[in-house]
């Protein structure tokens, strides 16, 4: 049979921008997680694409499109292997070859495991998580998809979902809900008196990132969806709803934590983001772009208030999935019966309620909801719990304090300190790594035994400084004025009488309200103390609070690790040292 090249193009597309939303997946799962678990959070990212490619090429296909059964698919159901393919050169569109149409569907069953990602992270184990995955992808994915897009019995009663909401993202988001509440909140979510703590995300950078990633996957997401180009009004209509709804449920999201919060809290700005483009998924070919602004609208608003209800009913989900792509996916879905207008494009035949269709239409979409609701959480609870009962499906206190990367992975994500591998077996030795001229080694036999040859009486103080970072570079000119070169230099946080700034995350208050300071450490011996005390004051002073306090420690003695020299001496002539 003869195939359409500009369908078959436009399939390989849009299944690549689907396939690329994995990273925008990873990059704001993430963002959003703690550091200590952050290759844990990338680790099953790549893993569930895996298992799920692999249960979806072994069985799901078959579950999802063999046959016109009204349950579940019986026919064909095995791809591989098979050398006659052409029982499905009908199934969903007869202008694309097999292979391209498989993948297309491929990358949205992936797409339904990684939402439950986000919702399990920092507790749950690495394997419990893919074996959950790959039965999700293998059979409770495929059954709910053949129902409404395998021309199951959802289908015959005239049930729409265009690209997903039901299907792929009330689904998903239904299977993250189960996991979540049989896992419990992560250790120390919730205080002694039940209220929620924020648990901040260690990049909202990473996360804006991958927010605008899935941003970009979603216009191969849902124009997608039409398996073919040759009505490209269709195509670009439906890349207007996407595109309308997501910025008006970014506007919205921001308004409402604004005035929630008080501040626009930039995680529910993404959240709302997502919110919007989970939310116009299912309608996107049916409604109008005016029609797609009030839609993105509502589901930014409805995202602020669903991660506040699940933190208040003890549901612990660090990204929010479950209020993006549960809710908003049962809101989307609700709005396929509300808002379709017959003749928007090519694909809308029939009007919901607020254009004439009635009840009717609205009623069907109900009955979805809740059928796949049920079916998807009591099956995906089903699959948690068996696991929970066999190999467990929560890693140990110990491991969630430490990390899942270090506990699952032996990795961290961020080494900020390693130690350097011995060098001396293999003969090389490492460049040195200071700029500071060569001098010939010391032998550790010589050095020990040096004696004390400090000046006598002369006292050893060490000077720390806590202050502004933005006032470093003037201290550090006036600190080469007095000849003092040696110096430690380290970023810390914290507060005085100032009391830091308060900050909120996804609407919770972060218990330690520290503020950015540089800490600085000088040793001195010759330079009089109060000279430099003098000197370090009239270079900090602003007369405000936070300029800063000087610390003064007497130090008993000082050793160069080099030469073994002791006290006043080990200070002289080392690159490092101090005056």
């Amino acid at each position: 049979m003869e195939f359409s090249l500009i369908d078959t193009l436009w399939v390989f597309l849009a299944a690549i921008l689907v396939f690329f939303m994995n990273l925008g997946f990873a990059s704001v799962e993430a963002g959003f997680a703690r550091s200590k678990n952050t290759v844990n959070i990338l680790s099953k990212n790549f893993i569930v694409f895996a298992v799920s490619s692999l249960g979806f090429l072994l069985l799901g296909w078959g579950l999802m499109f063999g046959g016109d059964n009204p349950f579940i698919g019986t026919e064909h159901l095995f791809i591989l292997g098979s050398q006659d393919l052409s029982f499905y050169d009908n199934t969903l569109t007869s202008s694309v070859p097999f292979w391209g149409k498989f993948f297309f569907q491929l990358v949205f069953c992936g797409t339904a495991a990684t939402i439950v990602s986000g919702s399990v992270a920092e507790r749950v184990k690495y394997i419990t998580f893919i074996l959950f995955s790959f039965v999700l992808t293998l059979v409770i994915y495929p059954i709910v998809g053949h129902w409404v897009w395998g021309g199951g019995w959802l289908a015959d009663l005239g049930f729409r979902d265009f690209a997903g909401d039901a299907v792929v993202h009330s689904l998903g988001g239904w299977s993250a809900l189960a996991g979540a509440m049989l896992l419990g909140p992560r250790i120390g979510k919730y205080g002694k008196d039940g209220k929620p703590r924020a648990i901040p995300g260690h990049s909202m950078s990473l996360a804006v990132i991958g927010l605008f990633v899935l941003w970009l996957g979603w216009f191969g997401f849902n124009p997608g969806s039409t398996m073919s180009f040759q009505n490209p009004s269709d195509v670009v209509h439906i890349l207007m709803t996407t595109n309308t709804a997501a910025i008006a449920a970014v506007v919205t999201s921001t308004a409402t934590s604004w005035l929630l919060l008080k501040k626009p809290d930039l995680g529910m700005t993404v959240n709302g983001c997502l919110a919007g483009l989970v939310g116009i998924t299912g309608s996107c070919a049916y409604v109008s772009v005016e029609s797609s602004l009030l839609i993105g609208a509502l589901s930014g608003i409805l995202v602020v208030f669903a991660v506040q209800f699940f933190d208040r009913i003890h549901i612990d989900d660090p990204v929010g999935a479950t209020a993006v792509h549960l809710c908003c996916g049962v809101f989307g879905t609700i709005c396929v019966g509300l808002f379709s207008q017959a003749g928007v494009t090519s694909l809308s035949t029939v009007d919901g309620l607020f254009f004439g269709g009635g009840f009717g239409p609205l009623g069907i979409q109900l009955l979805g909801v809740v059928v796949i609701g049920a079916f998807s959480f009591l099956s995906s609870g089903l699959v948690w719990l068996v696991l929970k009962k066999t190999i467990g499906i929560r890693v140990s206190p110990e491991e969630e304090i430490q990390g899942l990367d270090i506990g699952e992975h032996g990795n961290v994500a961020y080494p900020d300190f390693a130690l350097a591998a011995e060098t001396v077996e293999s003969g090389f030795s490492p460049a040195p790594i200071s700029a500071a001229p060569a001098s010939q080694a010391v032998p550790v036999e010589k050095a020990v035994p040096v004696e004390h040859l400090e000046t006598p009486g002369a006292k050893i103080t060490k000077v720390t400084i806590l202050t502004n970072p933005n006032k470093f570079s003037a201290l550090q000119e006036a600190l080469d004025g007095l000849g003092i070169t040696g110096i430690t230099v380290t970023n810390v946080f914290g507060y005085g009488v100032q009391h830091g700034h308060t900050v909120f995350f996804r609407g919770n208050p972060v218990e330690s309200r520290l503020l950015p300071k540089v800490k600085i450490d000088i040793v001195v011996c010759k330079v009089p103390v109060e000279t430099l005390l003098a000197t370090v004051q009239k270079t900090l002073y602003t007369g405000n609070i936070g300029d800063g306090k000087v610390f003064l420690f007497d130090v008993e003695d000082v050793l160069k690790i080099r030469t073994g020299e002791r006290g006043y001496d080990a200070l002289q002539d080392e690159p490092d040292a101090s005056a």
